[in-house]
């Protein structure tokens, strides 16, 4: 286990240390411009850049996944697109179905382990960009998504190297941990957050006829009923276990076939422990970055008057050396 990163002075606690960032930082800051890709499905994705993307092997393109009820505004995604193009990378945002606050068209949304549509994204960006390196960064949600992507690709993936940050790669744990003690106030806080999406898509009778019931209260108690009520069934899965089972990235870390760093702190209060690979449960391609605290998407690093974000220099250290080790 490595022990690399040090809190901030006053910001040792893992609850301070998933908030400050989110009400420290002004969001968003930089701009960006939306394109729309219509998947197979008849559904769309959107695609959001702070400028246009070139095909350019000098000029590597880092494909950032947002969590849960997350968007191109989160302060993590604002942060980490700042450092990245101050290091001369492209920049692209991958919205999940019905992100941003425009309902997507099904009823369907996505999920944990909704691996098809960034797998489907890199598949239109590589046909787009021939000669440029793609790799992408994955934040909570979309950390375990990107893991999952990459356990079921393989060596075939078309990927240089990912990074995934604050992964919830056991769903079974981490659904009990985040519906414990103060943690549950994070549960209570995103599940409001679904409620007013599905909300949103419910406007439309169409869609609202294949969604259960939105105005029940009780469907958003916790993350299971939450996921037995609307996961499971809106998205080909028999119930929460199932699930749970199937869109769980830990599983799958030994078949990664591409540079992949994870860095999870031990203290984060929506993934449990027991959800962190040891080194015998990953590949030879896979980086361990444990430390003992950071919360959730946190690991905010200086002091309380002058914040340092370490994943800001963590991450685009690690593509500045597959990048290296790729063209040597």
């Amino acid at each position: 286990m490595t022990d690399k990163f040090t809190p901030a002075t006053g910001l040792g606690n893992c609850h301070l240390q998933t908030v400050f960032g989110r009400v420290h930082r002004p969001v968003p800051w930089i701009a960006t411009k939306c394109r729309w890709y219509e998947t197979p499905d008849g559904d769309c994705l959107a695609l959001l850049t702070p400028r246009p993307l070139v095909d350019d092997p000098e000029l590597p393109l880092v494909l950032i996944l947002h969590g849960l009820g997350g968007s191109v505004a989160s302060s993590y995604v604002q942060g980490m697109m700042e450092s990245l193009l101050s290091r001369r990378y492209q920049v692209a945002v991958m919205h999940f179905r019905g992100c941003g606050g425009v309902p997507n068209r099904l009823p369907r949304a996505y999920h944990s382990g909704d691996s098809d549509d960034p797998r489907w994204m890199v598949e239109q960006l590589r046909g787009e960009l021939p000669a440029t390196p793609i790799m992408v960064v994955g934040y909570s949600l979309g950390g375990n998504v990107l893991l999952k992507m990459l356990g079921e690709d393989g060596t075939c993936s078309p990927i240089t190297a990912a990074v995934a940050v604050s992964s919830p790669m056991d769903l079974h744990a981490c659904s009990r941990r985040i519906n414990t003690g103060l943690s549950k106030l994070y549960q209570r806080h995103l599940l409001s957050c679904l409620r007013h999406t599905l909300k949103q898509k419910a406007e439309n009778p169409c869609i609202a006829a294949a969604l259960p019931n939105v105005n029940d209260a009780t469907n958003f108690n916790n993350f299971r009923h939450f996921d037995n009520t609307f996961t499971a069934p809106l998205h080909g899965f028999r119930d929460a276990d199932d699930y749970y089972s199937k869109a769980s990235s830990k599983h799958l870390l030994k078949e990664v076939g591409v540079p992949t760093m994870i860095i999870n702190s031990i203290d984060d209060p929506f993934v449990c422990p027991s959800a962190i690979p040891e080194k015998r449960e990953v590949s030879s391609m896979v980086q361990l970055e444990i430390t003992l605290q950071g919360g959730h998407v946190g690991f905010v690093g200086g002091s309380l008057w002058h914040p340092s974000y370490w994943l800001e220099h963590r991450v685009p250290t690690f593509f500045d050396f597959a990048i290296r080790r790729d063209r040597a």
